[in-house]
């Protein structure tokens, strides 16, 4: 076990407390509850931290987040999967269909995430057995899974109401979960408006009511895999593939077998996040319902440093603006410009600190614009709202860059030494 951990992690960095990293992650889920809940108080936008935004933003959220998880697994073993997008299509395709064929949502489940680790097996052949490029591999399953998913639509489909070549018919829903006295006892809490109070009530309505078993499961998948990948021998093997293949197959691992086995997770998880957006958030398939969020989960994954703590945080941003332009339009964005605007004059102080000179200077000049936005309107066009989620995910990613580390051996096409 010891040779296994020289593997990893190359350059040994400061030695920190054990479950440091669990603490400030923590802090910073705090630091981001307690700033909501004061830019509501001076904004008067209520619906910044209410139960219906906290239950948007975990719909809008989920396929993303495991979308990220899926990148996530292939990634740590060196896989890039750009073809996380059509393998989420076929989860949308195969999870629709079969939930209607047999009136069971999660049959329709079961038959997504296989359809989606169809498509990761398909990456696996071509980036591990034949050492394809993998950027190519991906490209290629995602315009094969749209061409075939649009024949399969018109083979079964065109014939039944109310169904046609790009869409299916109405699926079954997955049962919800209702936690039963808690949301009635803190429904006055979070209506009284108190600073925080108010705030913490609504979150955890948000999270107690008509909660789909679905959303459920999947956010499960976040530590579950942290406890897989970070906590077992399996997990550390797994990532010393992604590391160094070379010092990983000198000890006996398996990186062929590893490769396929991450990557095949790496589809069920992005089959999954298709089944959702099918059967959970809008009860059928309907070409062009991934909207780009394999892409978008890809950003997540780099925005959480490779983790699933942080790729949730990366997913759980997006699907945040998404819910607020959506149900408080480009007023409730409008009032995210001061606290983006207060986080970019701390960023330039921090950078002052660091002396860097240059990036505190333009942090300070993009707060002093956006704080002259916001004292000047009182609401965001709606072209703009609506790709509000899209612009907060690349302006974080700019922000993160600085601290991201891939894992060393990604994206490189490994072949077994010749004995």
């Amino acid at each position: 076990m010891s040779q296994e951990l020289n593997v990893m992690e190359p350059v040994a960095g400061r030695a920190r407390p054990k479950g440091w990293g669990r603490w400030r992650l923590l802090t910073l889920l705090m630091a981001v509850l307690v700033s909501l809940a004061g830019l509501r108080v001076i904004t008067g936008q209520d619906m910044l931290t209410d139960a219906g935004t906290v239950r948007t933003t975990l719909t809008f959220a989920v396929p993303i987040g495991l979308a990220a998880l899926g990148g996530l697994w292939a990634e740590r073993a060196g896989i890039i999967n750009i073809g996380l997008e059509g393998m989420m299509i076929f989860g949308t395709w195969f999870g629709a269909y079969f939930a209607w064929s047999f009136d069971n949502p999660w049959i329709g489940l079961l038959a997504g995430t296989l359809g989606g680790m169809f498509g990761g097996l398909m990456h696996a052949v071509a980036t591990v057995t034949f050492a394809v490029d993998h950027i190519v591999s991906g490209v290629a399953i995602n315009i094969l899974a749209l061409g075939a998913m649009r024949y399969l639509s018109i083979l079964v489909y065109a014939d039944i109401p109310g169904a046609g070549a790009a869409q299916s018919p109405p699926a079954p829903s997955f049962p919800t979960l209702n936690v039963p006295w808690l949301p009635e006892a803190l429904t006055p809490v979070a209506q009284s408006g108190i600073f925080l109070l108010s705030d913490v009530a609504a979150l955890i309505i948000g999270l107690t009511t008509r909660m789909s078993a679905l959303t459920l499961i999947a956010v499960l998948m976040i530590p579950l895999s942290y406890l897989v990948l970070w906590k077992t021998t399996f997990g550390l093997r797994l990532r010393s593939v992604g590391e160094n293949p070379d010092a990983a197959e000198s000890l006996g691992v398996p990186v062929y077998t590893l490769k396929y086995v991450a990557v095949l997770i790496s589809g069920g998880l992005a089959g999954m996040g298709g089944v959702f957006l099918a059967i959970v958030a809008s009860q059928i398939y309907q070409e062009g319902q991934t909207g780009g969020r394999g892409y978008i989960g890809l950003a997540a994954m780099i925005f959480g440093n490779w983790r699933p703590g942080g790729l949730a945080m990366g997913a759980g941003l997006f699907g945040y603006t998404d819910a607020l332009q959506v149900r408080g339009g480009g007023a409730a964005i409008h009032a995210l410009l001061l606290l983006l605007a207060v986080v970019l004059l701390v960023v330039a102080v921090w950078q002052v600190r660091k002396d860097r000179k240059g990036l505190a200077v333009a942090g300070a000049l993009a707060a002093i614009v956006l704080l002259f936005w916001y004292f000047t309107t009182d609401s965001l066009p709606r072209e703009l709202a609506t790709y509000s989620p899209h612009i907060a995910t690349l302006l974080v990613l700019s922000l993160a860059s600085q601290r991201l580390r891939a894992p060393a051996g990604v994206g490189r096409q490994w072949r077994a030494s010749r004995s």
